[in-house]
C-alpha cells in the first residue's frame, strides 16, 4: 500500500512537472509570473504535495525560484545570462565539431531522425517540443566528442538554453525553418569527409543562435 501511494505520488509529481515546464518554455508562464502551490494543484487536479516537489525540481533547474508559504516565481533570463549561455555554447559545440565528426556515420542516423522530430513539431506548431528536438541533435554531437566533462557541462545548459531558444522560437518562427535547414544539412555533412564545410556550418548556425538572443533581425 505504501509502496503504491509513493508511486502514484511520483506520477503526479512527474505530471505536475512536465505540466508546469511546458508553461514555462511555451511563454504561456512567463518570466516573473507567480506559481501558487493551490492554484496549481486546481488547476492541475492533485495535491499541493507533488505541485511542490514539481516546484523544487524546476528550482534545482533553474527555472523557477521557491518563496517559502507564497509558492514560486519563474526566473526571467536576463541579456547577460542569455549572452553567458550561448558562449558557453559556442564554445563546447565548436570545440565538439571536428571530433564528433570523426564518428560522423555512426550519429548521422540519429541526427536525422532528431531532424524528422523538427520538422514533424515544426508542423503542428509545437514551439517546446521542436526546442527539445533541436537541442537533442546538438547533444548527440557533443555526446560523440567523447569528453565527460564538456558533456556534463553542456548538459548544465540544458533548461537555460531551452528556455532562450523556445522564446526565440516563438518570436520567430521563420527561425524554425532556418533551424531545420541548417540542421538537415549538418546530418548530411557529418556522414561526408568535408570537415571543413561541417565546422564552418557549425560555427555560422551557432552564430545565428546569437543572433536570435540579441534579437537583432536586420
Amino acid at each position: 500500500m505504501c509502496a503504491a501511494t509513493n508511486l502514484t505520488r511520483a506520477s503526479a509529481a512527474d505530471r505536475a512537472y512536465a505540466a508546469v515546464k511546458r508553461s514555462i518554455l511555451s511563454g504561456e508562464t512567463g518570466a516573473g509570473d507567480e506559481l501558487g502551490e493551490v492554484a496549481l494543484a486546481e488547476r492541475l487536479e492533485c495535491s499541493r504535495t507533488p505541485v511542490r516537489e514539481a516546484l523544487q525540481r524546476l528550482q534545482s533547474e533553474g527555472l523557477v525560484r521557491i518563496y517559502p508559504k507564497r509558492g514560486a516565481i519563474v526566473v526571467p533570463v536576463t541579456a547577460a545570462e542569455a549572452d553567458a549561455v550561448w558562449e558557453a555554447r559556442a564554445l563546447v559545440e565548436q570545440w565538439a565539431a571536428p571530433r564528433a565528426f570523426e564518428h560522423g556515420t555512426a550519429i548521422a542516423a540519429r541526427l536525422h531522425a532528431d531532424v524528422d522530430a523538427m520538422e514533424l513539431h515544426r508542423a503542428v506548431g509545437d514551439v517546446v517540443a521542436f526546442t527539445e528536438a533541436d537541442r537533442a541533435f546538438h547533444e548527440v554531437v557533443v555526446d560523440a566528442a567523447h569528453n565527460e566533462h564538456l558533456t556534463r557541462l553542456y548538459r548544465s545548459l540544458r533548461e537555460r538554453q531551452l528556455m532562450i531558444n523556445a522564446t526565440a522560437m516563438t518570436l520567430s518562427p521563420e527561425r524554425m525553418d532556418a533551424a531545420i535547414r541548417d540542421h538537415r544539412r549538418l546530418a548530411e555533412l557529418i556522414a561526408t569527409d568535408d570537415l571543413d564545410a561541417f565546422v564552418a556550418l557549425t560555427a555560422s548556425h551557432v552564430a545565428s543562435a546569437r543572433h536570435a538572443i540579441d534579437g537583432d533581425d536586420g
